[in-house]
């Protein structure tokens, strides 16, 4: 059984998709035998000065011939990766084991990534639209995806009148504008909403967020908790009737699955990663679509920021509707009982990593 050193970045401190991903991975591979030494790399990945990348270098192993490393796998996460090309491509000349993880591919940076990725032994992608979008960025063959799994939940009893949540650190990519745009359009209605992330991860666009609920009379409906862990999130699940998650870019959104399993229907943006995540609570639809736990909604590629008159639309839909609200909460249950578990993530690391 191969040992296996993840390098994780030390400066992603907020309640991350990519964390979580890492520290339920590590209890997978543990729990199959394996040995895992996690270690916190500092610096601020993917821009880290010369000592962060120099400290990386010595962890992959890359300037000494024997770095006491025979028979172990390097697990790189991709935020680290991405800023490191020349300590990656020297741990290759000295015959290192070194896997890239990707979360999330590049924004930019994409010479420097691309350079990262051909060095390594080989890449773990956390969603096939990550996989996608490297292979035809950067005309990789043989990327592996190791989905995220889901652990089993309580059942959200939901609330009434209809609660609303965006699980998502407040950051521009998450676009919690448009959230609170959309339901600024929906006054005639019954709901109340939640923004439960983290406040610190940007002030500036916190911020904007907090000015506009206010600028839309939403401040006795819409609440920002804040981030929220343990018990605290899990009340805010069970008051749930419909989920959020709009991000501009997402590469699979732990937080669809983390809704279905407590039956909780979402609503994704078209052409992200969501929408594999929302087709795991749906086995067997296809890209026209079929029975979804939620729903898909497509915005037109010139329109950013995007219109929240379309997002109000189909919230509209649902709050209006019961029937389809009913119908969606019962694919959403259904769901809970198809979501893969950890258990299978960490089965697929282990095995591409051992090929």
């Amino acid at each position: 059984m191969p040992r296996i050193r993840l390098l994780v970045p030390g400066n992603i401190h907020h309640h991350s998709g990519g964390n979580v991903y890492n520290a339920r991975l590590v209890q997978g591979l543990e729990a199959l035998g394996t040995e895992v030494e996690v270690i916190a790399v500092d610096g601020s990945w993917p821009e880290a000065n010369a000592h962060a990348r120099r400290r990386l270098g010595i962890l992959l192993g890359a300037w000494e011939p024997d770095a006491g490393l025979q028979g172990t796998v390097i697990l790189v996460d991709g935020l680290i990766a991405m800023g490191a090309p020349d300590e990656l491509e020297f741990a290759a000349k000295a015959g290192r084991e070194t896997w890239v993880l990707v979360h999330m591919p590049a924004p930019a940076r994409y010479g420097l990534e691309a350079r990262s990725l051909r060095a390594a032994t080989g890449v773990l992608c956390t969603s096939t639209w990550a996989r996608n979008v490297l292979a035809a960025r950067h005309g990789l063959h043989g990327l592996k995806v190791a989905l995220p799994g889901t652990d089993p939940a309580p059942l959200a009893p939901g609330s009434t009148p209809p609660h609303i949540v965006a699980v998502a650190a407040l950051l521009p990519n998450k676009d919690q504008l448009l959230v609170v745009g959309a339901l600024g359009l929906l006054q005639d209605l019954d709901w109340t909403a939640a923004l439960v992330g983290s406040d610190r991860a940007d002030a500036e666009y916190t911020g904007k967020v907090r000015a506009a609920v206010q600028a839309n009379g939403l401040g006795g409906r819409i609440r920002l908790t804040g981030e929220l862990t343990g018990q605290a999130l899990e009340n805010a699940w069970l008051r749930a009737d419909l989920s959020l998650l709009v991000s501009r870019a997402e590469a699979f959104g732990m937080v669809v699955t983390e809704s279905l399993a407590r039956g909780i229907p979402v609503i994704v943006r078209e052409g992200t990663g969501a929408v594999e995540a929302l087709r795991l609570g749906a086995p067997g639809t296809d890209d026209d679509g079929g029975p979804l736990p939620g729903a898909k909604v497509a915005f037109p590629a010139d329109d950013d920021p995007a219109n929240p008159a379309l997002l109000a639309q189909v919230l509209r839909s649902w709050l209006e509707d019961t029937a389809a609200r009913a119908s969606w909460r019962e694919r959403a249950v259904q769901a809970r009982s198809t979501l893969p578990g950890w258990d299978r993530t960490a089965a697929v690391v282990l095995d591409a990593t051992r090929s």
